[in-house]
């Protein structure tokens, strides 16, 4: 049994430019096509602004409903030989029907990062503690890891989390798969070249002002840390960028105080290039970070934070720095901007940490993994017992509470009547 039709199932449509969810699901969408393999996107999201057209790669793109049985109708019609889901939530709303009707397509969960560890640790951080078991072993913990126990095979972004899967929830390796940004390191180009620091100007922080952690960053760089780096550097500026900002967002902008809120950048890498230090103070969140591995490729140093850095570097030092307070985070700010000589030495392990996404090294792996899985996926299936329960419950709960769903919505639009 072969993989030839690979069918996704998105969260949201691709942006690569706006998120690194979007730029690790181009890359994964990217080594399908290389194998060969033809790939459709279906998503039940409304398009973004940024969103890329898949089409010019040869991906067919389809949108779905939530809760209908439109969707049996494409999936047979698709046959796809693997289905991957984008986010536990799409396992949760699609899986039973993917399971129904096309039994022998591979299932795939991209995790993306551990919705669950994301929601504990941001929820300790507003209650100003550690995170504890009970903020783990949460209810969305317990969908997150049934859906990954019914999936096959789950993407996992960050070796943090592959470790906290194995060790915490008990869930058995062979289910799992360690897949971190796949950066195409040979290919990288100018990109790897990056300017001197001479050349160089200004901070950069940069995220999806969407993303939560990223808008709790851009609100302690304002009221703590810059304004410590703005009383060393009188005239430093701190160029903030990020798709979707809010009105709240925008309000921040203050040029008097070198503050100024630049809102999406078309071309996240040349402005990553232009900047001469990088600052992603994360004070919770999951996964691994797009925004430092950019600023690796165009050898920007970064000062961050243990959230920033987790999965990330292994044992290898930060090309940066590293602090967990707003004065530290300053303070390495400041140094790294001044210094000629510290700048440069924070960039000599940028190359080995980077290799830890080489593409060239991740993609194989895990083409070698989706293969023999689909090969011999009677007897995977049979050694996960555990999920094979799983699917079963939740094929005919999540199954009855959709017709449900459905029916209502049908009767709201006065096409039938519930009693039908």
């Amino acid at each position: 049994m072969s993989i030839q039709h690979v069918l996704v199932i998105g969260y949201v449509w691709p942006e690569p430019n706006s998120s690194a969810a979007g730029q690790h699901m181009m890359s994964l969408l990217t080594l399908f096509i290389e194998q060969g393999w033809t790939v459709s996107f279906a998503s039940p999201a409304v398009q973004g602004e940024h969103k890329i057209d898949l089409t010019e790669m040869g991906i067919s793109e389809h949108s779905i409903a939530l809760n209908c049985s439109s969707f049996d109708d494409f999936i047979v019609r698709q046959a796809p030989d693997l289905v991957l889901f984008d986010r536990f939530m799409l396992e949760e709303q699609f899986g039973w029907r993917v399971a129904k009707h096309c039994p022998d397509a591979l299932r795939v969960l991209d995790t993306e990062d551990l919705h669950s560890l994301r929601n504990a640790r941001h929820l300790a951080f507003k209650q100003d503690r550690p995170v504890n078991e009970c903020d783990l072993k949460s209810d969305l913990a317990l969908r997150e890891i049934a859906s990954i126990y019914r999936c096959d095979i789950s993407l996992i972004i960050s070796d943090y989390e592959y470790t906290l899967l194995q060790n915490t929830f008990k869930v058995p390796e062979y289910l799992l798969h360690h897949c971190p940004f796949m950066l195409d390191l040979e290919g990288a180009g100018e990109q790897t070249l990056g300017k001197t620091f001479s050349q160089r100007q200004h901070f950069i922080s940069i995220g999806n002002f969407r993303h939560e952690p990223n808008w709790n960053a851009v609100l302690w760089l304002k009221s703590e840390i810059w304004p410590l780096i703005r009383q060393a550097l009188p005239t430093a500026q701190l160029h903030v960028y990020g798709a979707y900002p809010p009105p709240k967002a925008t309000q921040l902008h203050n040029p008097k105080q070198g503050f100024h809120i630049k809102g999406w950048a078309e071309d996240a890498k040349a402005v990553m290039r232009d900047a001469r230090v990088c600052v992603a103070p994360l004070r919770f969140g999951a996964g691994i970070k797009g925004k430092l591995a950019e600023a690796m490729l165009c050898q920007t140093p970064s000062v961050t934070t243990s959230i920033g850095v987790e999965g990330m570097c292994g044992d290898s030092q930060w090309p940066g720095a590293v602090a967990n307070s707003a004065q530290e985070i300053a303070q390495h700010a400041i140094a790294l901007y001044q210094d000629d000589e510290r700048w440069h030495r924070a960039l000599q392990n940028t190359k080995q940490v980077l290799q830890r996404f080489n593409k060239s090294t991740l993609g194989p792996a895990l083409v070698a993994h989706l293969t023999e899985t689909k090969r011999r996926l009677s007897a995977h299936r049979l050694e996960n017992f555990t999920g094979s329960m799983l699917q079963h419950h939740h094929h005919k709960s999540t199954q009855y509470m959709a017709q449900w769903i459905e029916a209502k919505n049908r009767c709201e639009d006065g096409s039938t009547d519930l009693a039908e």
